[in-house]
Order: C-alpha cells, then sequence, then structure tokens
C-alpha cells in the first residue's frame, strides 16, 4: 500500500495515489483493507513504536483514494458500496501547488451489514461499523433531542457541502476536515469547535479551553468545548460554530 496511517479520532487509514486515472484503485484500496483487518496487532505494534498516544478505532477504518481524475463506474461503484471509500482528484498549478478536491460526499452512511469477512472459524466480522444519529439520540431527553435538530438544522444550512458523520462517540460535521462534533447527552449537547486555543472570539464565555492551564484529553477534534443546555443559548453557541466553520472551510 502507498500510505499506511491513522487519523485524529484513532481510525487507520489506508491512502492510495495514482499518477493518472486508474480502474484497479478502489479494488487495490479493498484489498489493503482486508489485510490490515487481519493484521491488527502488527498495526497497533506499529503505532506503539511510533508513540501514537490514541485508542485505536478498529470500527472505523478509511480508505482514500487519490487520483487524477475517475471514471463513471468508480464513482458510481463506490456510491453504493457499504464501506465508505473516499475519493479526492488532485490538481497541480505552476508545478508547485498541489490541489486536492473531493470527488464524492456520501452524507448518507450505508448499512455495512452486508460487507463481512470469514476467518478459519467460519466468524463474521464487520469491516466497517454504521452508526446513526438516531443512535445518538436514543439517551437524549425530548427537549435536547429538539435542541439537537434545530442545531443541526442551523449547522447542515451553512453550506450545501456540509457533511455528517456519526461517529461511535460523536456526531462529525465537516468540509475537507470536521469544524464541529456534538456529544449527546441526556439532559445537554457537548460540542467541540475544531479552532486553536486563543483563536477563538468568545464574548460570553462560554467555550471552555480544554489547552489552558493544562491539557485535557477528549474526544472530537479542537481546543475548545461548549456545553449547551437550554434553547436561549443556541445562537451565542451557532456563532462559535460558525467561526470554527470559516476556519476550516
Amino acid at each position: 500500500m502507498d500510505t499506511l496511517g491513522i487519523d485524529k479520532n484513532g481510525a487507520p487509514v489506508i491512502i492510495e495515489f495514482k499518477k493518472s486515472q486508474n480502474e484497479n484503485i478502489i479494488n487495490q484500496g479493498l484489498s489493503y483493507l482486508r489485510w490490515l483487518l487481519d493484521h491488527k496487532g502488527n498495526f497497533e505494534i506499529l503505532c506503539k513504536n511510533k508513540n501514537v498516544d490514541v485508542d485505536i478505532d478498529w470500527d472505523s477504518p478509511r480508505v482514500i483514494c487519490i487520483a487524477e481524475s475517475y471514471n463513471k463506474f468508480d464513482i458510481d461503484t463506490v456510491d453504493i458500496l457499504p464501506i465508505n471509500i473516499e475519493l479526492y482528484r488532485y490538481r497541480i498549478y505552476n508545478e508547485n501547488i498541489l490541489y486536492l478536491e473531493p470527488e464524492n460526499y456520501q452524507k448518507v452512511r450505508i448499512s455495512t451489514s452486508g460487507i463481512i469477512k470469514k476467518s478459519n472459524k467460519e466468524k463474521t466480522e464487520v469491516l466497517q461499523k454504521d452508526y446513526s444519529v438516531d443512535q445518538h439520540l436514543e439517551i437524549a431527553s425530548e427537549d435536547i433531542k429538539s435542541l439537537f435538530l434545530t442545531l443541526r438544522e442551523k449547522i447542515t444550512a451553512l453550506d450545501e457541502d456540509v457533511v455528517e458523520e456519526a461517529k461511535a462517540k460523536y456526531i462529525a460535521y465537516k468540509l475537507s476536515t470536521n469544524f464541529a462534533d456534538v456529544v449527546i447527552l441526556h439532559n445537554s449537547l457537548k460540542i467541540f469547535v475544531n479552532v486553536k486555543s486563543g483563536k477563538l472570539n468568545d464574548p460570553d464565555n462560554i467555550a471552555r479551553d480544554l489547552e489552558k492551564p493544562k491539557h485535557i484529553g477528549h474526544w472530537g477534534n479542537g481546543d475548545y468545548e461548549i456545553k449547551l443546555e437550554h434553547q436561549k443559548d443556541l445562537e451565542k453557541v451557532f456563532n462559535l460554530i460558525k467561526q470554527s466553520f470559516d476556519f476550516n472551510k
């Protein structure tokens, strides 16, 4: 495989590069994913040797393909696969600028129940575990459900390319990278915005800086945590999310 890594959320990542269009790139990525899931122990040792201080999320492995172009069959195949494969097109400008843009956005994850592999003992294992917003909402009170749905509508209205993706611990909102991650609790929403410590304009002092006075470990991306409990605070919180959106777009 061309590149093997791990993202900030602990998901193993396989990246395949092709200089031009290549019909085998998707098949290669899937083959390498199968190999990786058969060699979890080796990957965990590699992460330990590289001092990777994050729990590995084996439920959400990522396959990223980067090529100059894709044909219609590639795109159609990826759209119907129950595995989320990320396609990116690259452009080179003035021989020293590399520009990447997404070829596909899967805004709705398809169930992965049909994509399985069999071991020698005939057990089955799901390659990618599927999470949903509804699962996260199961623990929320009715007021918090209503509050989340209102916030969700405002976030997704920021741009038609905003992607909502349910993870194991939170719901991510992203363009090329996450700009807000929402954890649903019974009586509140906990929101992490992807802004560096000291860069958030927070006149109402409602965000918690997770880097000061010392680093606090947390789910999600960014250095700020915001707690939302009441509808009356929604606009203040959304203004901070909008800042993160502007920083990351």
